[in-house]
């Protein structure tokens, strides 16, 4: 049913600028290229639009298209929450190599044929980044290495524990007694990662500066899978 869905889809997405919460269509793009290199698909038709527009935007990513990077090195797509956009990209670059590897083919883009060796070297370089390889020195996972956000974009984790301090908080004190404190976050949020840096590297570690500080599940998510490939 879902096959036949897509197949027959009459908006295929286009060339796509990011993957993110709430646009999936390079998702779609990407698994029905898979089917065309299972040979599951005709690379024609419908299903040759959507292996090209996944290439598209994998070629701009891996070499000087649409997506920027930072002076550091970092793919950069919005000032809010960057690391989401990011994650997503180098997921799909992690699963292309892989879909190469196995078809024994390469990516054909405007500037040269990408090995799926090409792809998993972004990959490296983007995780690298996040984990702690970048101009601050910092890891953008909290509880990750030596130097990490302690003020992160979150309620629970600014709060002190019941178990620590049981005076019932309201919602607005919330903000009155916590996050306005200019102090690292009564709990660490393992595992969380934030915003990220703006597009010179640089990264405020403050609470209100929820363009950088917030974090989300929608992150992480991707980065199981780019892990797990590098494991």
């Amino acid at each position: 049913m879902y096959l036949d869905f897509i197949g027959k889809f009459t908006n295929t997405g286009g060339k796509r600028t990011s993957f993110s919460w709430d646009d999936k269509f390079l998702g779609a793009q990407v698994l029905a290229s898979r089917l065309v290199f299972m040979g599951k698909a005709p690379n024609s038709g419908k299903w040759a639009e959507y292996r090209s527009q996944a290439e598209q935007f994998i070629c701009s990513c891996v070499q000087n298209g649409d997506v920027k990077k930072t002076s550091g090195g970092l793919l950069w797509f919005m000032p809010w929450n960057n690391l989401q956009y990011t994650a997503t990209a180098t997921f799909i670059a992690t699963v292309y190599s892989k879909y190469l590897k196995a078809a024994n083919s390469t990516l054909k883009c405007p500037s040269g044929n990408v090995q799926p060796t090409d792809l998993m070297a972004l990959t490296r370089v983007q995780a690298d980044y996040i984990l702690g390889k970048n101009p601050m020195g910092m890891s953008y996972m909290v509880g990750f290495g030596s130097k990490y956000p302690t003020q992160p974009h979150h309620r629970a984790a600014s709060i002190a524990s019941i178990k620590k301090d049981p005076t019932p908080v309201s919602c607005k004190g919330g903000f009155d007694s916590w996050f306005n404190k200019n102090e690292p976050n009564q709990n660490v949020l393992e595992g969380a990662i934030v915003g990220g840096p703006d597009e010179n590297d640089k990264f405020s570690d403050s609470r209100s500066n929820y363009q950088l500080s917030e974090t989300t599940t929608v992150t992480p998510a991707p980065l199981v899978g780019v892990f797990a490939s590098l494991a």
